[in-house]
């Protein structure tokens, strides 16, 4: 292992300052030129998980921010569930490196109107993913804490109900669980890493253990990501011995949930799965609904929304959301989640299907990068009473956000900060030219 490799490991420890000592050095190599970074291209990933909620590859924030530079995305940008931790991090590698960078927040919300039908929560009517994208600070909204516990009691009820499934492979949440996570937010996959961890330590031979997850399991796939996959679909999912089904009482509520976002100065996001469930299937109504509850921006995963080559129902759906975001003038933020083996580092822009939405794509990460740093440097965020104040229409708006996400660089973002609230957007425009 050379020494870039050794530092790169590095981010992806659970101590800040390990990361942080390794990021700096990174940084100064790239400075002297013994690290080539490219110029940033077109490619963007708005939407990929960290390890302080669940990162396939147990990528930190600053591990993200890094590659993301190394690969030349235009803007990065990245969301956990439940919990900001990695807002502060994220945002100053992003500075340090050069890379544009947007933080985001993804949870499940209960959506009333839709109480009778699914919408993006597989078997789960009126429950929604739901985010809140370009945060800039980590908050301690009591929402934010009362999800943080739900979550962890969440876990600790689901654990009982699957160890007395699994038995005699058992977990304790603090001893066996907890230690995956740097910050002791869990999900259900940490909870798989650790039954499967667990079995190996309780059933040393192979065959012994291919016949206890065939018991358990009816059958068992190679070890590692697939058989953790089967063990979260016949355990904690919609049928399974540890699963329950959430009411309106199990997530925020979405109205509550955009009220939070947008006090925390950040935009309240619509998630899109792939329009082929009865909520999403009724796309006015549901944009309808968003709208109404302050919802002002949309996310697509466009890897659940096509096959390369293949002219489909799902490929029209893609198509007919980003049309229903331009008509509500919803800046489209889009990733590849990244919180499964196999999730890609970032989307094929180039392929038939997606290349004719690059710019709708681009324009929304311009628009979010630019919201984050003027929120965080003037409080001028998309949302803000300055820009209700400074634009008669959400089209001039946008423009007003892509042009400077567009032109600023992390080294200039300096400029914007002490703004005077009587700034018009042209005088913030001068200020990074």
């Amino acid at each position: 292992m050379n020494m870039v490799e050794h530092l790169e490991e590095q981010l992806d420890g659970f101590r800040p300052e390990e990361r942080q000592q390794a990021l700096r050095a990174l940084a100064r190599e790239a400075q002297h030129g013994r690290i080539a970074l490219p110029p940033p291209g077109t490619d963007v990933n708005l939407h990929t998980h960290t390890f302080f909620s669940y990162n396939a590859y147990g990528y930190s924030p600053s591990k993200f921010a890094w590659l993301a530079r190394r690969r030349g995305l235009a803007v990065a940008g990245i969301v956990d569930f439940d919990v900001l931790d990695g807002v502060e991090e994220f945002l100053e590698a992003g500075r340090l490196i050069g890379l544009k960078t947007v933080a985001s927040i993804e949870s499940r919300v209960y959506v009333p109107e839709f109480s009778d039908r699914v919408i993006n929560s597989p078997g789960e009517p009126g429950i929604a993913y739901h985010m809140g994208a370009g945060f800039t600070r980590q908050d301690s909204h009591p929402i934010l804490q009362r999800m943080r516990a739900t979550v962890a009691e969440r876990n600790r009820d689901l654990l009982e109900r699957v160890n007395r499934y699994l038995k005699p492979v058992v977990l304790d949440y603090e001893s066996d669980v907890l230690p995956l996570t740097p910050n002791g937010n869990a999900t259900e996959r940490h909870i798989c890493a650790a039954y499967e961890r667990r079995a190996i330590q309780s059933l040393p031979r192979t065959e012994d253990r291919q016949r206890y997850w065939t018991g358990k399991l009816g059958e068992c796939p190679a070890e590692g990501a697939p058989l953790q996959t089967l063990i979260r679909a016949k355990t904690m999912k919609r049928g399974g011995a540890g699963y329950v089904q959430p009411d309106d009482g199990s997530f925020p509520w979405m109205e509550d949930m955009n009220r939070f976002v947008r006090d925390a100065g950040a935009i309240p996001t619509l998630t899109w799965l792939d329009g082929t469930s009865p909520g999403e299937q009724a796309l006015d109504e549901l944009f309808a609904v968003a709208i109404r509850t302050g919802a002002v921006a949309l996310n697509i995963i466009p890897d659940r929304n096509y096959k390369p080559g293949l002219n489909d129902q799902k490929l029209q759906n893609l198509y007919d959301v980003v049309a229903m975001a331009e008509k509500h003038f919803f800046p489209i933020i889009v990733g590849t989640e990244m919180n499964a083996p196999g999730n890609k580092f970032v989307d094929s822009f180039d392929t038939a299907e997606l290349q004719p939405l690059v710019p709708v794509f681009l324009k929304g990460a311009h628009i979010l990068y630019a919201h984050s740093v003027l929120q965080r440097r003037s409080g001028f965020g998309y949302l803000s009473s300055w820009a209700k104040a400074g634009f008669t229409s959400a089209a001039q708006k946008n423009e007003f956000f892509e042009k400077v996400g567009q032109s600023l660089d992390p080294g200039r973002e300096h400029r914007l900060g002490g703004i005077p609230q009587n700034a018009t957007p042209q005088d913030i425009l001068n200020k990074i030219k």
